[in-house]
This record gives structure tokens, C-alpha cells and sequence, in this order.
């Protein structure tokens, strides 16, 4: 049963876009192309400390499905890949963020920001 993945990845900033677009290609490939595929470029962004003498990276953040038997080779790729300066692979079960409110809550929150203005 596949599960929802997160990939981000910080290419080495000097690589071409052609040449990070292929190898997201090949990453894909190892995960057996799931259909549900979503990649944000992020682009090239200064680094909050630098990796090795690199100050700068391509950032990618790629959403996918995927068997969690694919995964173990798609990491040993993006281990081997030099023009990879960092990844992270992580689960992403759900949204970031509080969940929504009900109607009753948004009626609540309403009454206290309306009752907050009357007091000042």
C-alpha cells in the first residue's frame, strides 16, 4: 500500500535546471512514476550555513506516493548523486497548520474578538 512521501532536496547550485529536471526524472523512476508526482522549485537560495564551500543551493520540494520497497534504492541514488548537497525524506501524513474550526468554534472566536474591540 503506497503512503504519502515529502522530498526535499538542495541541489548544488551551479547544476543547469535541464540537468536537476532530469535527474527529478530519474528519482521518479525509482519510485515507479506515481501518478500523484508534485514538485515546487523552489530555486537557487542562500544557504542558512554553508555546506562544504557552497553558500548557495537549489531547493526542490517534490510530494509523491510511493511502496516503501521503492524507497531504499531511491535513497541509495540520492546518496550517490554528488550534485545533491542535502535531502530530506520524510512521511507527510498531513497538512502543517492547526486543523479547521467548526462553525461553532469560528461563532466563539467571533464573540471573544467582537467583546476584545468593546473593552479598548
Amino acid at each position: 500500500m503506497p503512503r504519502p512521501y515529502e522530498a526535499v532536496y538542495v541541489f548544488d547550485s551551479t547544476l543547469e535546471d535541464t540537468a536537476i529536471t532530469d535527474r527529478l526524472t530519474r528519482y521518479a523512476e525509482l519510485l515507479g512514476n506515481p501518478a500523484d508526482l508534485a514538485t515546487e522549485h523552489w530555486g537557487r537560495r542562500q544557504l542558512a550555513y554553508n555546506i562544504g564551500t557552497r553558500d548557495t543551493g537549489y531547493y526542490v520540494v517534490a510530494h509523491f506516493s510511493a511502496e516503501s520497497a521503492a524507497l531504499p534504492e531511491y535513497e541509495r541514488a540520492l546518496k550517490l548523486d554528488e550534485g545533491i548537497m542535502r535531502y530530506l525524506l520524510t512521511l507527510h501524513e498531513h497538512e502543517v497548520g492547526a486543523p479547521p474550526m467548526s462553525e461553532e468554534e469560528l461563532a466563539r472566536q467571533k464573540a471573544r474578538d467582537e467583546d476584545d474591540e468593546e473593552e479598548e
